[in-house]
């Protein structure tokens, strides 16, 4: 859609008619697509934002050198595939700059910032050996089914976008309070009826897309190179072992483990998730032939097992088998085995045990216990206690435990 609109709006730059009409025809699609009235792009309100991003149109705001800009025109795709409007891809720019490793202050993970909770609703799985809302294409099929459920909700788009910052329950009590679902009314800054940050984050989305077809901008450019790129830049799925390394697909690949990494940053530990037949890593398309060449799963003794370990875990308020095992990444089969446990009753301060990890790590120049504990995706307070430590001190060889 992206590259049909831009190619009717060169026609007419060619033709010398670009200034008025094209400014008229952008906003057009852009309100039209959000479900609001056309005026709200020529008020006064978003000239004045709207500005604030003018004056970054020589800025390098998505980066065609990025990794993460690979994965721009699958997610794309995928909005349009859904039925959602183009112009929710500037809500990842909004969100995240595309970044996958993005985390907020309240733990939102993701291009999308997907919370937890949320991301479990909708399919994404996060434990200690995924977290798969940092998945750019899994993430976006998530963002889109959450959207496709907030627009069945509100009925209009730009009603979608402003839950889906703020929260269904704060969308629906400012549109009673304000009497309106109004776009302008709920974004009076006069009025409050929905937080700063939300009334912001519309005008946000608005003024980065609108910005994307200024043909002179920075980033109008860069996001038309990389949706017209070769298959070079193409990125997709391919299947492999659980427990397989993404250092020795690499190898097999003769790829930088460092790019193999970047381009499967949800994958916490570098290798796919243990106990699993398989599962899927994404890899350059160039590299499709030689990974069915060279690729056969290695023998299970060679894969990522790790020791048995059982953790004792204490049930809270509202635990279910199902929930405990998705958090520790352990099945739900073993999770019941493991505690002869044959029907899915709990009870609060129930002790479980879970099946985990046991790796000896040996400490290298410049670790501390932050580094290793981030390294390995653990808790520094945990990996203290496992090891028997009082202060954060460490040597260099010093042997350290490490549970999964």
């Amino acid at each position: 859609m992206r590259l049909i609109l831009i190619l009717f709006l060169s026609l007419h730059f060619l033709y010398g008619s670009l200034s008025t009409y094209n400014d008229y025809e952008v906003d057009s699609y852009i309100s039209d697509s959000l479900d609001i009235p056309r005026s709200f792009l020529r008020s006064k309100r978003f000239a004045k934002i709207y500005l604030r991003y003018k004056r970054l149109k020589n800025a390098p705001l998505i980066g065609v050198k990025r990794i993460e800009s690979y994965f721009i025109p699958e997610l794309e795709k995928i909005l349009d595939a859904r039925g959602v409007p183009e112009v929710f891809l500037f809500m990842a720019m909004a969100e995240s700059n595309f970044t996958p490793k993005a985390r907020s202050h309240k733990a939102a993970v993701g291009i999308w910032q997907f919370l937890p909770f949320t991301a479990r609703k909708y399919g994404l799985r996060v434990d200690r050996y995924v977290d798969e809302r940092k998945d750019p294409i899994k993430a976006t099929n998530a963002a889109v089914k959450y959207l496709r459920f907030l627009h069945d909700m509100f009925g209009k788009w730009y009603l979608a976008a402003l839950a889906y910052n703020a929260g269904e329950g704060t969308v629906l009590k400012a549109i009673e309070k304000a009497g309106t679902d109004d776009v302008n009314v709920l974004l009076d800054p006069k009025k409050r009826y929905l937080p700063k940050e939300s009334r912001l984050y519309l005008y946000k989305i608005i003024a980065l897309a609108r910005l994307s077809y200024d043909f002179d901008s920075k980033m109008s450019q860069e996001l038309g190179y990389i949706l017209a790129r070769g298959e070079d830049y193409h990125i997709m799925p391919v299947k492999v072992a659980g427990g397989e390394s993404l250092d020795r697909v690499a190898r097999l690949l003769k790829m930088k483990k460092r790019y193999l990494q970047a381009l499967n940053p949800h994958l916490i530990r570098g290798y796919t998730p243990p106990g699993q037949k398989s599962y899927h890593i994404y890899i350059p398309h160039f590299k499709y032939a030689q990974f069915k060449k060279a690729y056969r799963p290695a023998p299970p003794r060679k894969r990522w097992r790790g020791s048995p370990h059982l953790l004792t875990y204490k049930v809270r308020p509202g635990d279910t088998l199902y929930s405990i095992s998705k958090s520790f990444g352990v099945s739900l089969a073993t999770l019941k085995r493991v505690n002869g446990i044959s029907g899915t009753y709990l009870r609060a301060g129930q002790l479980l045990k879970i099946p985990m990890r046991k790796r000896v790590y040996r400490v290298r120049q410049g670790d501390t216990i932050l580094k290793i504990a981030r390294r390995f995706g653990v808790d520094p307070k945990k990996l203290k206690k496992w090891n028997r430590k009082a202060t954060n001190f460490i040597r260099v060889g010093e042997k350290l435990v490490v549970l999964y």
